[in-house]
């Protein structure tokens, strides 16, 4: 596996410190049939999903829209760099505006993302989406301040030998390790992350517009904008 990067919703803490008393539950899909990010909700009241779908199996993790847009973003920047290696499915595709339905039901979350990960498989030659369980810790970051976009790398060889201290601690980043937070994985071509892209691309820019004026979102019953020392704005 090359590089890995991690998309967080804050800072996270990779090592050591957090038990989790469930065992983690694994949800993974390999080139599956649809892969998609989506809404539910009217513009400024939406909550915004990643969903899987591969034949009558349907998985969806929710998260914050500022994820998928750093996401979008970073598998952008991946698959441009794929094309310059000469992958010829990351080719870009002109006036792509992938998948246009809505999200399959039932809707079956099974849990808030705290952190995403992506990856490329340089075997299969496929990329890795994978978004992890919003944990405590995440959430105790978020009350402190935590940029929702952090954005940090991971070699291979990264992992301290932590393991070696702690004989019976399960690192988290390990398929095989029991503890640690759920697992929403997925494996896709891509010429499919293209697709993604273009989809989540257009579901972020389907919001509420900005105030001309200040730039912060309109609301459809008017807007206090600070431009105009906070009188209504319809």
């Amino acid at each position: 596996m090359a590089t890995t990067e991690l998309l967080s919703a804050s800072p996270e803490r990779h090592f050591g410190y957090a038990r989790f008393l469930m065992p983690r539950r694994r949800f993974l899909f390999s080139q599956p049939n649809r892969f998609v990010a989506g809404t539910i909700g009217t513009p400024g009241n939406r909550t915004f999903f990643l969903q899987a779908r591969d034949g009558a199996r349907i998985v969806a993790v929710s998260l914050e829209k500022i994820q998928v847009a750093v996401l979008a973003a970073r598998l952008t920047d991946l698959l441009e760099e794929l094309e310059k290696r000469g992958i010829d499915d990351a080719r870009e595709i002109p006036d792509a505006v992938g998948d246009t339905g809505a999200l399959d039901e039932p809707l079956n979350e099974v849990f808030r993302a705290g952190t995403l990960a992506l990856g490329w498989d340089t075997v299969d030659e496929l990329i890795l989406v994978e978004a992890r369980e919003l944990t405590d810790e995440d959430e105790d970051e978020d009350e402190e301040g935590a940029d929702l976009a952090n954005l940090s790398s991971l070699d291979d060889d990264s992992d301290e030998d932590l393991e070696d201290e702690d004989p019976e601690y399960d690192d988290p980043h390990d398929d095989a390790a029991e503890d640690g937070p759920d697992i929403f994985r997925i494996r896709l071509e891509p010429v499919a992350a293209r697709q993604f892209v273009a989809r989540a691309l257009r579901v972020l820019a389907a919001g509420r517009p900005p105030c001309p004026l200040c730039g912060q979102a309109l609301d459809p019953q008017g807007h206090l904008c600070p431009r105009r020392n906070g009188h209504l704005l319809n």
